[in-house]
């Protein structure tokens, strides 16, 4: 497995690799085929419960996702999202949620979508022992405020506050940034100036690594984010197994 000492040292001659898993079969397939870091997102609202966004999601849900998966993978680091208000109404209560997640779940991680109110925090859960992934341009949490999951960084002011916020999230102790659906060169920029590894999701292909949601890589979303990409057809398969076993107990061929 990866620690998070070596992800930060950016102890690597390869991109890293990461994809979402919120399930254990799924995490062990992710595991086996050697991925770096799983994530287990807050977007298993979007792609697992049902839900438009990932806002609606709990702590207990990530916790119950974060513990399956964490059984499952033997190799790979394991990072649990914080979802929506579960840290940044308090200093306390951020910091018992993400332990919770470290402790009781077994992540090696946390991941916080980032901004001036997680400086300080991140700081704090760093010196407790929590590792911490700062996550940057497009937040879906902020869905609401945003008003849709457009390109962040897209003026010079946005540009530069992005850039201020990864620079003060690095020397608050984390050890990795995702960079989400920001202009191309904007990622190259900040991924230079950074000592930590930036892993990139719609942020062009010059960060230290990369990260999808893994409905999205296997085919099974009905709908892919533009810049994503499907490697498989698992939904196809799925839907001609599923009308298959119907056919056979209709036919009576199964049993």
């Amino acid at each position: 497995m990866p620690t998070v000492r070596e992800i930060q040292r950016g102890a690597r001659d390869e991109p890293l690799t990461m994809l979402t898993a919120y399930d254990a079969p799924t995490a062990a397939i992710v595991d086996e085929a050697g991925i770096d870091v799983v994530l287990v997102g807050d977007s298993v609202g979007n792609a697992m419960l049902g839900y438009d966004t990932t806002v609606p999601v709990t702590l207990d849900q990530v916790a119950s996702h974060t513990g399956a998966v964490a059984r499952a993978v033997d190799d790979a680091l394991v990072v649990a999202d914080m979802p929506f208000l579960s840290y940044g109404a308090s200093e306390a209560e951020s910091i018992e949620n993400a332990g919770r997640l470290i402790k009781e779940a077994g992540a090696n991680a946390v991941k916080l979508e980032s901004g001036t109110h997680t400086v300080e925090l991140t700081e704090r859960l760093v010196e407790l022992g929590i590792p911490v992934m700062a996550h940057l341009g497009l937040t879906p949490q902020r869905v609401n405020q945003v008003g849709g999951y457009t390109q962040q960084g897209t003026t010079d002011d946005a540009a530069a506050e992005i850039r201020d916020l990864a620079a003060k999230h690095e020397a608050a102790g984390a050890f990795s940034l995702v960079l989400e659906h920001v202009p191309d060169e904007l990622a190259a920029s900040i991924t230079d100036a950074l000592d930590i590894p930036v892993i990139g999701i719609g942020a062009g292909g010059e960060t230290d690594g990369q990260v999808l949601v893994v409905t999205d890589v296997l085919g099974l979303s009905e709908s892919v984010p533009p810049f994503a990409e499907s490697f498989g057809d698992v939904r196809e398969e799925m839907e001609e197994a599923v009308a298959a076993y119907r056919d056979a107990v209709e036919d009576g061929s199964f049993p």
